[in-house]
Formats: C-alpha cells, structure tokens, sequence
C-alpha cells in the first residue's frame, strides 16, 4: 500500500496584538496644556497681520514636533498617552486631539504647522521618495504647508479645474499654469500640493507636490473677517517648473490617483473639521455658562438643549473618524459630521452672545471671536450643501450608520 507523504506545516506566525487606542478622555487630558496654551494667545492671533510664527512659543516648542502626527519614523518625540506613543495617525486620534486644540484657538489649530490636508494626501498617494521628501522636511523643522485645490471660478470642483499642467521642452519636465483662492497657509507655507489638470476628463487630475519657493509662484493674503491667523491667499501659478517625480501617484492607476485621492482625503478630513467646529460650540457653551451664571427658566432649557446636542454630535464626529478609518472611499458619515457640526458651532456661538446683550462683541471679545470663526466651518472641506448632496448619495446607496 502506497502512502502520501505528509508535509509538516510551517509554523504560524503571530502577529504582535496592535496596541489598543488611547481611551479618547486620556488623550484630551493629554494635550490640555496645549489647549489652554492657544487660549492664551487666541486674542492676540485674532489681531490683524498676527503671525503665529513668531507670536505662540507653543508653536515652535511644546506643540512641534509632539502633535504634528507624523509617522513614526519621523517623530521621535510624540505624544505619551497611558505611557505609549501616541503618533495622531488616525482620524479617532485627530478628532479627540483636534477638538480640545480648537476649544482653544481653531484659527491657531489650522494656522500651526504641520501635515495637514498635504500630508493626508501625500499618505494616500505619495511613493515611498514623496513620502521621504515630504516628511523628512516636516520633521527637520516646524514647516507649514497647503492643499491647493479651490480656484476663484470652479470652488473645489476638481471635474472643473483649470490650473494646467502641461509638458514643457525636456522629457520629464513640465510647467504648472493657474490661480488658486482661499487657500489656507499660503503665505507662509514651506511645501504643498497642487491640483491640476494633467489631460481631459475623468482621470486627467493630478495633485502636484510644490515649494513655494520655486520661480512663478505667488501667493497673497486675502482678508478675513474670522480665523484671521490661517493665512489664507491666493495663489498665483506662471509656469512654475515641475518634474516627473513631483507628480503624487505616477505609480498607481490614473483612476486611483487625482479626483479619487482628493476624495479620500476630504473624507478623512471632514471629521477632523467637525471636531474643531465642535470644539468652538464647546467654548462658546463653556463660556455662557461660566460667565452668565444667573440664567432664566427659557436659557437654562436651551443651555441644557445644547449641551445635549454637543455630546450627540461628539459622538457622530466619533464615528465618522471611526468609519473614516475603516474605509476612506465611504464620506456618508463624514459628511452628516460636518454638517452637524459646522451648524452646531454658528448656533451655539449665536445663542451665547444673546445671553449677554447688545453689547456682548465689545464686552466679549473672545466670544465674538468664536462667533466669527464659526462661521468659517460652512466653507471648510464642502459647503453645507455639497454635505447634503453627498449625504442624499450615501442614502441611495443605502449607507447607514448601524446605531
């Protein structure tokens, strides 16, 4: 009788059990120095022509490199939760963080340096020498960088760009043609990326990582009546110089790259911004029933009325960063979040300034401050409408939140 010679199987290798996430009470106890740090500062950032460069050492020491959520190759000295590093890498993480940092200053939050929507973009795009170049800037010094996508006659309509990035004489070489609007950190910025559109249609778009230093490009500061420290400008492209290797996701399907990266990363955005309107509708509750005490029957109501609506909220941004994690390419939750959110921080700043009367932007000026940075949160990542459209999407779809 013949018999089959069994195999031994291979040894099963085990994975080390991934380190739980920090409980989110933990790591906002974590960083309230932080926060407490840029309320110190958030009326003197508010001031005209205040560059948080030079005006919050929490900038410079404290909060670089500790919360730039870098990788962990990059930042040797992250945040310590429970006695564990903790790198923000995650949008649960960045919600939690971004929040508290916000109820201090929101304005300094997106005004201090660090990834921001380029580093998202570049982690979702980026090839393992974008990636390097990138974050070996970021961590050598406080940098700051940009997401230009916005221009003056499209919005952020990437499927109507008009910034161009056409081929130029050298095989490899290119030149970037167009203007950008509203663009946050424009004025200072050290590193960002670009959207342009590389050929017609669909899949023409192409995100382009560029150093404002580079001949053509300019960038002016536009005024603003709120979130004045953000640095927000226009961008001006005159055939800036562009190489091959600048281009984010030559090595991925042109269908994976451009609009579709775009999208991912504004849909790990989102809950990052509704964290940070959250935490403006947090200040402003904070402030109201602080300083306004004595209230009536009516304002004791819709006080308790707010406070409900903030925890509700906390919890949808919550699990739109938790979905976000999950699946990027899904922005149903994200979008419900930011929209929440976003109207929650206008509502409660507007209900908290009528608690204390005509006079309350003179008397108040912290919470007119908060009023005017609220408003700031409809045009952040997509207006209040575009949240609708894409919420009415997610619905067709039949995308649901399981609770």
């Amino acid at each position: 009788m013949t018999t089959t010679p069994t195999r031994t199987p291979p040894p099963a290798r085990h994975r080390p059990p991934a380190a739980p996430p920090p409980d989110p009470a933990r790591l906002r106890a974590a960083v309230e120095e932080y926060a407490r740090a840029f309320r110190a500062t958030a009326l003197a950032m508010d001031e005209p022509g205040a560059d948080p460069r030079t005006l919050n050492p929490v900038v410079h020491d404290a909060y670089f490199p500790v919360l730039l959520g870098l990788p962990p190759a990059y930042n040797p000295d992250p945040l310590i939760v429970d006695g564990r590093p903790c790198h923000l890498h995650t949008c649960v993480e960045r919600v939690v963080v971004y929040e508290r940092l916000a109820w201090g200053d929101a304005a300094l939050m997106v005004a201090a340096p660090g990834p921001s929507l380029s580093g998202v973009l570049t982690e979702e795009l980026g090839d393992d020498d974008q990636k390097e170049r990138y974050y070996s800037t970021l961590a050598a010094r406080p940098t700051w960088t940009f997401f230009a996508l916005t221009e003056p006659h499209a919005g952020s309509d990437a499927t109507a760009l008009t910034t161009a990035l056409a081929e130029a004489g050298t095989p490899g070489s290119y030149r970037l043609s167009g203007v950008k609007k509203y663009i946050g950190n424009s004025v200072r910025a050290d590193l960002g990326v670009v959207f342009a559109r590389i050929k017609p249609g669909p899949v023409g778009v192409v995100a382009v990582l560029v150093e404002p230093t580079r001949p053509g490009f300019t960038a002016t500061a536009l005024p603003t009546t709120g979130m004045r420290a953000i640095g927000l400008g226009e961008v001006r492209l005159d055939d800036v110089p562009v190489a091959r290797s600048d281009i984010l996701g030559m090595h991925l399907s042109a269908t994976r790259r451009g609009i579709v990266g775009a999208m991912r990363t504004f849909n790990r955005a989102r809950p990052v911004v509704a964290a940070m309107a959250l935490g403006i509708a947090q200040a402003a509750w904070d402030y109201a029933a602080t300083h306004r005490r004595a209230l009536r029957a009516d304002e004791s109501y819709a006080m308790e009325g707010l406070r409900r609506r903030l925890a509700g909220t906390r919890r949808l941004v919550l699990a739109a960063a938790e979905q976000a994690d999950r699946d990027p390419g899904d922005g149903t939750v994200a979008s419900a979040a930011k929209y929440r959110a976003a109207e929650l921080a206008l509502e409660t700043a507007e209900y908290a300034l009528g608690l204390f009367g005509p006079g309350a932007r003179l008397e108040h000026p912290l919470l007119d401050k908060l009023h005017r940075d609220a408003r700031a949160f409809e045009f952040m990542e997509g207006t209040g409408t575009m949240q609708r459209l894409n919420l009415a999407l997610g619905h067709r779809k039949g995308r649901i939140l399981d609770d």
